[in-house]
């Protein structure tokens, strides 16, 4: 296995289908800010877009991020995953020293799954983001399994534990045994906005009338207002250092 920069890498569609065949749940994308910033995060932070390929030269995982300028005070993290994004594009513009890496999101291809890749893309986040200059490293991390418990606060949710005290979320588990601890919750890390029809096709399931509702591979509750035709869902996560 060996790692390259994402945008170095010439890959079929087939080939990134396979990446990205489990990645995440349609409305992820309806993050309205996200879509305002993401072009230049793409274009700026280029060098933290990383991806491990296999033997053949095929794609099997890949992890991003951006830098931040951070004082190492968990009540000034940025509010989640956005915020993030947010700072990393707007410090760069202001000059600010950036001084912390956030790793935004991993992947591994479905069929590899088990098999530590998740690990090595991170640490070779880590490692870039110390050959970068980075001090810090940490990641709103999205608990895979809270989709279990939407109606469970993530205040809550990243308390719970195994009999041997490891994190019951197997992703949260994944940055522990690299080294990483909890610092606290993102309940707000992402927002997602859209109309009802749009929520109905990417969640399959009728909104008849207001109100809050349980969808698929949400994590928390999508709220309706069908007199403004419009649904809101936030999407909680779990801010994690690296040491």
């Amino acid at each position: 296995m060996r790692v390259v920069r994402t945008g170095e890498g010439e890959w079929t569609g087939e080939q990134l289908a396979e990446l990205f065949s489990e990645g995440f749940p349609e409305f992820i994308s309806a993050d309205r800010l996200v879509k305002k910033y993401i072009g230049r995060v793409r274009e700026w932070f280029g060098e933290l877009d990383l991806t491990l390929v296999d033997e053949r030269g095929a794609p099997v995982a890949s992890g991003w991020g951006v830098p931040v300028h951070w004082d190492g005070r968990p009540e000034t993290l940025p509010g989640g995953y956005t915020d993030a994004l947010v700072r990393a594009v707007e410090g760069r513009e202001r000059g600010l020293r950036a001084d912390t890496l956030v790793i935004c999101g991993a992947v591994v291809t479905p069929s590899l799954k088990g098999r530590g890749l998740a690990g090595q893309v991170l640490t070779a986040l880590r490692d870039e983001a110390g050959e970068a200059g980075l001090e810090r490293v940490v990641a709103p991390v999205r608990p895979t399994t809270k989709a279990r418990y939407p109606l469970t606060p993530i205040e809550s949710f990243m308390r719970w534990s195994r009999p041997d005290g490891s994190a019951l979320d197997p992703w949260v588990r994944t940055h522990q045994r690299l080294g990483a601890d909890i610092l606290c919750a993102a309940p707000a890390s992402q927002a997602m906005t859209g109309t009802v029809a749009e929520w109905e096709r990417w969640t399959g399931l009728a909104f008849p009338e207001s109100g809050a509702y349980v969808i698929p591979d949400g994590l928390s509750l999508l709220r309706i207002d069908r007199s403004a035709d419009e649904g809101v869902y936030q999407e909680p996560n779990i801010w994690m250092r690296h040491r």
